[in-house]
């Protein structure tokens, strides 16, 4: 039992060892000032499917940047409801703005990726900026993205705002994307070493320079991925480049799901692609229970049956997630949850990875958008 206690003592530290060591390393684009280089015009490509109900805060946002040249690009993917005509509307009042419609989508290509890559097409400007059509910027986000661009000498560089959560399982499951990644990836590696290993970013906001995307072939070499956050950082790294992130709490936000389903249906179509696939989800399943989840019973099975000196052993990976969980709210600005609520968070998330798989393993990988899974649809 000691090995075993050794074992999930292991599974919780090294990641708090990680994550404290990433909270130096993952910081905000750099500040503006008044002898800062100048700074190149971006086009900001806006892909949008249905999408009436963001639409709107997300164009304001970016049309009220400041210190920067811009033109942005809304490509309106078969929208069925009202975002086409929000887009007319506002680009009738700033000649910054236009619409463009998505051509048929190509056999085998995701929705997401086919507008990317057709926005890439339209762009005047020789930095894009791949945005999600929840994302909402602050009026500097955009400058300062651009100067991080600069300055991180990588060729694609990626934010990760801060989440707004609303419903229960938004607030269980969606602070685990920046848990994930904070306790979990070197990011000295990631800037050190061009390993694909180390590629990571978030899909919602996204830049890079026109040469650079070109060179990688931009979205059609990850087309028929729904999971870019992953796969398109780790283009860039296959062919040499480097990538970077950054902390975008203070910069941009996003509601990335509106509902239960949502949240339970648009992490599962990622799976496949992260933590459930074939070659990781036995790792995962293994140091996610270890670590998070089965020193609380085994804790108190230790105490009750009067093995102190295990039952310490056991309660260190409690104290230790806790402090993790507790940092990570703060700094995210996210609510904190009780350990209790933390444990059940990583159950729901690996019941989504084992979920994925099956959809998988029957034939039925889950799409999105009313859109079947490019792999099944192709």
């Amino acid at each position: 039992m000691i090995e075993f206690a050794l074992f999930c003592l292991g599974c919780a530290v090294v990641p708090a060892l990680l994550y404290f060591w990433n909270t130096f390393l993952f910081r905000e684009p750099p500040l503006l000032s008044d002898n800062a280089v100048s700074l190149p015009a971006i086009s900001v490509l806006i892909p949008a499917r249905n999408e009436e109900l963001g639409i709107a805060a997300c164009l304001e946002s970016v049309l009220a940047s400041r210190h920067v040249e811009l033109e942005v690009i809304v490509l309106d993917d078969h929208s069925t409801d009202r975002t086409a005509e929000i887009i007319c509307e506002m680009a009738a009042k700033d000649s910054r703005l236009r619409l463009e419609p998505a051509p048929p989508l190509p056999a085998g290509w995701c929705g997401k990726q086919a507008a990317c890559f057709a926005l890439s097409k339209h762009a005047k400007y020789d930095t894009f900026t791949f945005l999600d059509a929840d994302v909402r910027l602050e009026p500097e986000a955009l400058p300062r993205m651009s100067l991080f661009l600069k300055e991180s000498k990588a060729e694609l560089v990626s934010g990760f705002p801060h989440q707004e959560t609303e419903t229960a399982l938004e607030w269980l499951l969606i602070p685990l994307i920046n848990w994930l990644l904070l306790c979990w990836l070197p990011i000295w590696g990631m800037r050190h070493f061009r390993w694909s290993a180390f590629g990571a970013g978030c899909g919602q906001w996204f830049m890079t320079t026109r040469d650079a995307y070109e060179k990688v072939g931009g979205h059609s070499t990850v087309k028929s991925s729904l999971h870019d956050g992953l796969t398109l950082p780790r283009a860039y790294r296959r062919v040499g480049f480097f990538t970077d992130i950054c902390d975008a709490t203070n910069l941009a936000t996003c509601r990335m799901y509106r509902s239960g389903s949502a949240v339970w249906n648009g992490l599962a179509k990622n799976a496949r692609e992260g933590l459930a696939s074939a070659g990781q989800i036995g790792f995962w399943t293994v140091v996610l229970l270890c670590g998070q989840v089965l020193p609380v019973p085994f804790c108190i099975l230790m105490y009750s049956q009067g093995d102190y000196e295990l039952g310490v052993v056991f309660t260190v990976p409690l104290v230790v997630n806790f402090f993790v969980r507790f940092a990570l709210a703060r700094r995210s600005r996210e609510m904190g949850p009780p350990i209790s609520f933390h444990l059940l968070g990583i159950l729901l998330l690996l019941a989504i990875q084992w979920y994925a798989i099956f959809r998988a393993v029957i034939g039925r990988p889950i799409g999105w958008k009313g859109r079947s899974h490019p792999k099944q649809a192709a």
